[in-house]
């Protein structure tokens, strides 16, 4: 643990000197958590905010509502759109601050003396992990915090901030949303592993966030409900998904061949 510990200082050392890491890190999370805020301010400010109007709720997610009065389900509805937002953040920050990480070390050269130490690929991978997954999930954390906030300040029913502590929420900002990191994180550090520039594996490993947008859509035209059941089976998956990835990262992580034959 020592060595881990040490590595992930290192890395934070270094890869917070890029100021794009740094944007990635504080002010995207804002962005992206001010995006709701300034929508439900603009409702409340349009007379839409203590009560909004039910005429064009499907029954389908008006099921969300269960146990809120009806004053209030209009309210969490809307809300509830916003879910996936806080799943964007845990999988664009690990992926910027890895495909750095590894890729920056071997531009800079720094990455054949890190190999030649005695810590083992499993040390090496666990450490350049943890230091892009824990900020990704604090900041989603931290920005999930201020979103309950900032709704309770816009003036949202008690019993709709109520709702931001029900499994669903729960299960998506506390387990999704890490799981989705360690995804992230895996997928960088494979693609990492073979490509000798940051941005390339930055853009590919992008595209973990496709199925995302894709969440998004299906769940604002209605072809999907993010319900508890759903978020149940989401962590299943990305549960299995993140055990294949961390076995292929591992794999794929060749040390002798980036000591031998990197250039």
């Amino acid at each position: 643990m020592d060595k881990i510990r040490a590595l992930v200082a290192k890395e934070w050392a270094e890869v917070f000197r890029n100021r794009f890491v740094v944007f990635a890190v504080a002010f995207m999370p804002l962005v992206l958590t001010a995006i709701p805020l300034v929508i439900l301010y603009s409702l409340a400010a349009g007379g839409e905010g203590p009560g909004l109007p039910l005429d064009d709720i499907s029954l389908q997610l008006s099921a969300l509502c269960e146990g809120l009065p009806a004053s209030a389900c209009g309210q969490y509805v809307i809300v509830t759109q916003f879910m996936p937002m806080f799943l964007i953040m845990p999988v664009i920050i690990p992926i910027t601050i890895a495909s750095y990480s590894i890729v920056g070390e071997k531009t800079t050269r720094t990455l054949e003396p890190l190999l030649a130490t005695p810590i083992t690929t499993l040390e090496l991978l666990l450490g350049k992990g943890f230091a892009a997954a824990l900020p990704a999930i604090l900041a989603t954390w931290g920005s999930f915090f201020i979103f309950v906030i900032g709704a309770l300040v816009m003036g949202l029913q008690q019993a709709v901030i109520d709702k931001f502590f029900d499994p669903l929420w729960l299960l998506a900002i506390l387990l999704v949303g890490p799981l989705l990191a360690v995804a992230a994180v895996s997928l960088a550090v494979m693609i990492s592993s073979r490509t000798s520039e940051p941005r390339v594996a930055e853009q590919i490993s992008g595209l973990l966030i496709l199925p995302i947008v894709g969440l998004v859509v299906a769940q604002t035209t209605g072809f999907i409900l993010l319900d508890t059941a759903l978020i149940l089976w989401i962590v299943l998956f990305l549960t299995l998904l993140d055990a294949g990835l961390i076995f292929f990262a591992i794999q794929l992580f060749q040390r002798e061949s980036i000591l031998t034959r990197w250039k």
